[in-house]
């Protein structure tokens, strides 16, 4: 026990230090690969000696139950919105005024990007993470500790001085993982978030931690308290103590002696906005000294001391001469508009997302009206409003057939979203190719981003079938690849096609259809022949399946492009065959189990074979009829919500022995 005790203590400081490396300081020095076998190691640790468990280790940023709403929190002292500057001249006008309220005392301003996100207040107690509560109306906020939580950059654990105290901040999405987010709703036909901020806010505030996680929110400290009043003098030495404690504080900062200064730290952004990984509307520019801060005071409503220098909004209007359909990597056909050229704040501007049909009809948009177009950071410009109807309008339709490939384009009800389900469509093949070959789909280790662009631009891939057509002589004429990695890639498709049914349904990437839903249709129909020509109803026959996934499966069968593909499948020798026979009175019988994380040795339908060949049943959720979770690396709130509810918790070697299955040890 001691010796696994300073294991865990050594892993956790190894952890936060290779986070702050990464999410702090964008410094990495050690691959993901490296990181998350650290973190695998200190979860198998931790699983084993549970009593050792603290609320500050790596492991426990995502686990959170979720909640049923959230608790109102009163701050330690009111977090006040600041009044605006919208141009120079009340920007000066700010500065007389503090200088005649100083009566010429010398003083200097702080100046910082203010960042477009979610204010939130991070207590600490003890160097420990303790509790998170947003701005809400400045005197009361909403507690998100446990979502704040999955925010890699704000430390759980500092080395600190201070007992107790308080940093505020603002919880932000870059626009990477903005444009990511929007991306994935656009798939699952869900609305989009209209601005990073907004995403922020929502994805704070969810009722599942697990979901701000997948957010990927970033935390930028710019306020340190203690009781509720500034910690230090100054506040550039709050900052300056920030960054010493750990905290991600934005580096474009300036200590100011005038406003002279301060305008042209404004002037500096405002051009490089555009080239900036977050949204910034302007700088925030704040009096540097906490007693001449105490004597300037406050209004009604914000300090005399700090005031928000607002960047114009950038907007222009243009035409819409045309309006094209583009198709994405995973299918969805999204309507661009090719527009008139202007200019957006020093960029040329010729074309705008509309994003689907029901943004277009919100618009009310048709070909020839004259709109409004904003431009946010580096992505393509979005369209508004109408400005003016135009004199000769032509509505826009949808095609029924798909741009690239002519395949059948599918809009399912509900859903804003329409696609190309031809799994082959050149639009879409790399992002296919790489799902089919992905670990815990067909697994063919080696098929990675680099290679699969190769094989598709040089045409050695036009369908995801030719996988099974590739040589080794081929994949020798490739950069980087040597004839010991051609002969390993080729062995590892080989293999792939011992992969058993439920495999190759979730390789086919039909919407909807993860690995466990592929399970339950194994266990139902038997074969992939039988699913193919099943009925929508019939295939609601299968556990978990409803009218919306049926609909998927049916719609995917019915298109030419994908029968041909499953033909090649079969010629290849891919398996098309299930059996699994439930024992009645097997040693699982009577037993409901759940799956979660990633078991050493064997894949999610492999594991379930093993439970419901042994009597058992699978289930999808945790509740208290749950018998066993089983549970591997990477394990998340399933495992979590265990515990709360007292579920025995068992891992793989523990569930083959209960199955009466052996071992394998190698």
């Amino acid at each position: 026990m001691p010796k696994d005790a300073a294991r865990i203590e050594k892993l956790r400081e190894t952890l936060r230090h290779h986070e702050r490396l990464y999410y702090v300081l964008d410094q990495p020095e050690i691959s993901d690969a490296e990181y998350d076998a650290l973190m695998r190691e200190l979860r198998d640790l931790e699983s084993r000696h549970p009593e050792l468990l603290t609320p500050d280790s790596p492991t426990q940023r995502v686990g959170g139950k979720p909640r049923e709403g959230f608790v109102k929190v009163a701050h330690s002292s009111p977090m006040l919105s600041l009044d605006n500057a919208l141009n120079e001249g009340e920007l000066r006008d700010f500065d007389r005024r503090v200088r005649d309220l100083l009566a010429g005392a010398e003083f200097r301003y702080v100046t910082e990007l203010k960042l477009d996100g979610l204010s939130m207040a991070a207590h600490y107690r003890g160097g420990r993470f303790i509790q998170a509560v947003t701005r809400g109306d400045g005197v009361v906020g909403e507690e998100v500790t446990e979502n704040a939580r999955t925010i890699r950059s704000l430390p759980l654990r500092v080395k600190a001085e201070l007992a107790q105290f308080e940093v505020r901040g603002e919880a932000v999405m870059n626009r990477r993982a903005f444009e990511r987010l929007n991306a994935e709703r656009d798939e699952r036909g869900l609305s989009r978030f209209a601005n990073p901020r907004n995403a922020a806010a929502g994805s704070l505030r969810v009722l599942e931690p697990s979901v701000t996680a997948s957010r990927r929110l970033d935390y930028y400290a710019y306020f340190l308290q203690v009781d509720g009043a500034p910690a230090f003098d100054r506040h550039w030495e709050s900052l300056d103590e920030l960054v010493r404690m750990g905290f991600k504080v934005n580096p474009k900062r300036k200590l100011c002696r005038d406003v002279d200064e301060v305008l042209a730290f404004c002037a500096e952004w405002e051009a490089q906005r555009e080239h900036l990984s977050y949204e910034i509307d302007g700088v925030v520019v704040k009096v540097d000294s906490i007693a001449q801060q105490r004597q300037l005071g406050y209004t009604a409503k914000a300090p005399r001391w700090a005031i928000a220098y607002k960047y114009p909004a950038r907007q222009a209007l243009t035409t819409v001469e045309n309006i094209e359909v583009q198709v994405g990597r995973t299918g969805a056909l999204t309507p661009v508009a090719h527009l008139a050229p202007v200019e957006v704040s020093g960029v040329t501007v010729a074309r705008a997302t509309l994003h689907n049909e029901d943004e277009i009809a919100r618009l009310g948009l048709e070909i020839g009206d004259t709109v409004v177009i904003e431009r946010s950071g580096d992505v393509i410009p979005k369209v508004v409003r109408v400005h003016a109807q135009g004199s000769y309008r032509k509505p826009f339709r949808m095609p029924a057939a798909c741009p690239v490939c002519g395949g059948n384009v599918v809009r399912e009800e509900g859903e804003a979203a329409s696609r190309c389900i031809n799994i082959n469509c050149p639009a879409r093949l790399k992002e296919s190719i790489l799902h089919f070959s992905a670990r815990g789909v067909m697994n063919i280790d080696g098929l990675g981003d680099a290679l699969v662009d190769q094989l598709v631009d040089r045409g050695m891939l036009r369908s995801v079938a030719d996988i099974y057509g590739l040589t080794a002589e081929q994949l020798v004429s490739l950069e980087r690849m040597g004839a010991k990695s051609a002969g390993n890639l080729i062995r590892n498709i080989e293999k792939s096609k011992q992969n058993p049914l439920p495999r190759v349904l979730t390789a086919l990437g039909i919407r909807f259809v993860g690995e466990r839903t592929a399970v339950f249709l194994g266990e139902a129909f038997g074969s992939l022949d039988t699913i193919a020509q099943a009925s929508v109803e019939q295939l609601q026959q299968a556990e978990e399946v409803g009218p919306k996934v049926a609909e998927s499966i049916y719609q995917f069968f019915r298109e030419p492009h994908n029968q041909e593909l499953v033909e090649r499948f079969r010629a290849a020798g891919l398996k098309f065959e299930y059996e699994v026979r439930r024992k009645k009175g097997g040693p699982l019988a009577g037993s409901t189990f759940v799956l979660t994380g990633t078991l050493p040795n064997l894949s999610r339908e492999e594991a379930t074979r093993v439970i419901v060949s042994a009597g058992g049943k699978v289930s999808s959720a945790v509740s208290a009829k749950t018998s066993y979770v089983v549970a591997g690396a990477e394990a998340g709130s399933k495992l979590d919500k265990a515990i709360s509810l007292g579920v025995r918790v068992i891992d793989e070697r523990q569930l083959l022995e209960m199955a009466g299955k052996q071992q394998d040890s190698g």
